[in-house]
């Protein structure tokens, strides 16, 4: 049975940090590309990072690059998000998700995933 279960999530002050972790199962998880998503209340899911199978390579929307880390651990099954300086417009439920093609083909497109976890809140206050 698939799971996908994130961790980690909460409130945080603006410019404050917060890491957020993905734990899988039932698959095997070193040959799917794993990514973060969030989605904000009215709006749609929207992609955030993801990384290659081997944790080498990664891409990140432009509204997070040089703030957010993406990575993981193959041998511990799971993967992580390091958030840095955060926005209030960073505020969002935050999930974790996995798809089995390359990261280097797979889009920021949610239905290209094929396994989601349930999400976790992040809140950035003013």
């Amino acid at each position: 049975q698939v799971s996908l279960v994130e961790s980690g999530g909460g409130l945080v002050q603006a410019g404050g940090s917060l890491g957020v972790s993905c734990a899988a199962s039932g698959f095997t998880f070193s040959r799917y590309t794993m990514a973060w998503f969030r989605q904000a209340p009215g709006k749609e899911r929207e992609f955030v990072a993801r990384i290659s199978r081997s944790g080498i390579i990664t891409y990140y929307a432009d509204s997070v690059k040089g703030r957010f880390t993406i990575s993981r651990e193959n041998a511990k099954n799971t993967a992580y998000l390091q958030m840095n300086s955060l926005k209030v417009e960073d505020t969002a439920v935050y999930y974790c998700a996995a798809s089995p093609q390359p990261a280097t083909v797979a889009s920021t497109s949610p239905r290209e995933y094929d396994y989601w976890g349930q999400g976790t809140q992040v809140t950035v206050s003013s």
